[in-house]
C-alpha cells in the first residue's frame, strides 16, 4: 500500500454500524499485562454493545513472528474493526496504512487503526491522553524545561503534547540520535525554533530541567529497570511514565522515595482508550467508568462493575 497522505475518514456514525458486533485487538509486544482489554470490553457491555477485545502479542506468535504487514491482512480477513497499536509498532505502521488522521500526521505515529471498507485509518489518540493526563495530575507544576526520554511513537505524542501543555522547552534524548533529532526537528517546525533540543548528555539535562518524563518502554515488565541514572533525579523534579504494566515502574518508586511529584501512565492509558473506543464504535464512553475498570482489572469483576453503574444511571 501507498504511504498515507489523505486525512482520515471519522468514526462510523450510523444505527447499523454501532449495531454490528465490534472485533478488535492491541497489536504489539510482550503486552500480556495490558488492562486495554478490560477498559473496552466493560464499557461495550455496559452500553449494551457486542465487542470482543484481543491482545495480538507478537512475543507469542513464535518465531520469527509473521510480519507487520501479514498481521494487517489477517486481521482484515477475520473481520477485525481496528487494533490499537503499542510498543514497537506506531511508526513502523504507518507505510502499510491508506489515510492518516491530522494528528497521527503531525505526530507522525499511530495508536489506533480503523478497519473499513477495505481500507486502513491511522489515528493518534495518545497526544490528547498524556496531555490531560497532565493536565489532570501536574497542575502548577513548573514546565520551564522538560526532559523526554525516548523519541519513538510515544516520545513523538509525548512531546507534541508537552509543548502543547505550556512546556517552554523541551530537551530529548534517545539512543537512536536519528530519531532524537527528527523528532525535535518536526516538533520545531510545529512549535517554534528553539523549542525543542537534542541533549546527548542526560545529567547535564536532568538538573536543568523541572521535570522528567519516560517515554521509552524501558520500566515495562519486558524490560525492567530504569531510563536514566538514579542519581540523575531530585526531589524537586515532577516525574511522568508512559508505561502503566507495571503501574509502579521502578523509575516512579525511585521518585516517590526521593520525594518528587509522580505521574503514572494511567491518565494517559485512560484517556487515549476513551477515544479509541469512539474511533471503533462511533460511541462517547464514560470516562469514570472506564478507569472503574482499568482500576478494578486485578479484581476481574470491571464487567460486573460496568453493569452495575450502567443500572445506576451512570452515563
Amino acid at each position: 500500500m501507498e504511504p498515507a497522505t489523505r486525512s482520515a475518514a471519522t468514526a462510523p456514525s450510523s444505527a447499523l454500524e454501532r449495531s454490528r458486533a465490534v472485533l478488535v485487538g492491541l497489536l504489539g509486544s510482550g503486552i500480556q499485562m495490558s488492562r486495554t482489554p478490560t477498559m473496552h470490553e466493560a464499557e461495550a457491555t455496559a452500553r449494551g454493545i457486542p465487542f470482543v477485545y484481543r491482545l495480538l502479542d507478537t512475543d507469542l506468535m513464535g518465531s520469527p513472528s509473521p510480519s507487520l504487514s501479514d498481521i494487517l491482512r489477517f486481521a482484515e480477513y477475520l473481520g477485525f474493526s481496528g487494533l490499537n497499536v503499542t510498543f514497537p509498532f506506531k511508526q513502523a505502521i504507518l507505510p502499510l496504512l491508506d489515510e492518516l488522521s491530522p494528528a497521527a500526521r503531525e505526530v507522525d505515529s499511530v495508536n489506533t487503526v480503523v478497519l473499513r471498507n477495505g481500507r486502513r485509518f491511522g489515528h493518534n489518540t495518545d497526544v490528547w491522553g498524556f496531555r490531560e493526563n497532565l493536565r489532570q495530575g501536574m497542575d502548577g507544576a513548573a514546565r520551564s524545561q522538560v526532559l523526554l526520554l525516548g523519541a519513538g511513537g510515544a516520545g513523538a505524542a509525548v512531546g507534541h503534547a508537552l509543548l502543547d501543555s505550556g512546556v517552554d522547552r523541551l530537551a530529548v534524548s534517545d539512543t537512536d540520535s536519528e530519531k532524537a533529532n527528527a523528532l525535535s526537528d518536526r516538533l520545531c517546525a510545529r512549535f517554534g525554533a528553539g523549542r525543542a533540543t537534542v541533549t546527548q548528555d542526560v545529567a547535564a539535562a536532568a538538573s536543568a530541567a523541572d521535570g522528567i518524563v519516560n517515554a521509552t518502554p524501558v520500566g515495562m515488565a519486558k524490560l525492567p529497570g530504569m531510563p536514566l541514572p538514579a542519581d540523575c533525579i531530585a526531589p524537586r523534579h515532577w516525574i511522568a511514565d508512559v508505561v502503566y504494566f507495571p503501574l509502579e515502574t521502578e523509575l516512579l518508586r525511585h521518585a516517590r522515595e526521593k520525594g518528587c511529584r509522580t505521574l503514572s501512565g494511567e491518565g494517559m492509558a485512560i484517556f487515549q482508550a476513551v477515544r479509541a473506543f469512539t474511533l471503533f464504535t462511533g460511541v462517547q464512553p464514560d470516562t469514570d467508568r472506564m478507569k472503574a475498570a482499568f482500576d478494578a482489572f486485578n479484581g476481574g469483576s470491571a464487567i460486573e462493575r460496568a453493569v452495575v453503574s450502567n443500572t445506576k444511571g451512570g452515563i
